[in-house]
């Protein structure tokens, strides 16, 4: 048997916090409210990832990232309580929309290469090393593998599927009555703003 990478361990465990209904809108370790903001100083890190587009130039980065409908963004935000932002040159998914903006107050990112921003807002004892296990979990998605061997891509690809309300297991027939809200994996879709 294979050993599996930190990412494939840490999407192996939320996939299973996922299906037994464990999953929180917050880390299982909320820093702030656990720590308190009267224990320590908090204040504000970011932590830039560059995206090596330029040796992959084929490879989905930003569809890796988001994940469906961006629950893989959103799991990684809720497990490490950072802000991660796609930022740079095809960040924006319409390429005209890109056009458009680039040079716009507030899109400035877009004149550089593809990168993520990772915003960490905690208390100076534990910022380092939430920064660190970030950048670990980034850095591992960001590896481009063959797709027979990306255990990732798989969990991502059944998890539309559920979503769509289109999985098929093997051996067994699915209910017309799945919802992409909850199914009988006990899987919920994340949340989106706005």
């Amino acid at each position: 048997m294979q050993a599996l990478s930190l990412h494939e361990e840490y999407i192996q465990m939320d996939y299973l916090r996922c299906q037994s209904g464990l999953m929180q809108s917050s880390s299982a370790q909320n820093w702030l409210g656990s720590q308190g903001s009267s224990s320590g100083l908090i204040v504000k890190q970011t932590l830039r990832v560059d995206i090596p587009v330029d040796q992959y130039p084929n490879f989905d980065f930003v569809g890796r990232l988001l994940g469906p409908r961006g629950n893989s963004l959103k799991r990684v935000k809720a497990t490490t309580d950072c802000h991660v932002l796609i930022r740079g040159r095809g960040s924006i998914k319409d390429p005209v929309r890109e056009d458009m903006m680039r040079g716009k107050p507030g899109y400035e990112h877009l004149n550089e290469p593809l990168h993520v921003l990772v915003v960490s807002e905690l208390p100076v004892k534990i910022i380092d090393s939430c920064l660190m296990q970030e950048r670990e979990i980034i850095e591992d998605l960001l590896k481009p593998m063959d797709e027979s061997e990306d255990f990732f891509k798989k969990q991502q690809l059944r998890e539309l599927a559920m979503l769509n309300g289109t999985l098929r297991e093997e051996g067994s027939q699915m209910s017309d009555s799945v919802s992409p809200f909850h199914n009988s994996l006990g899987m919920k879709r994340a949340k989106t703003q706005g």
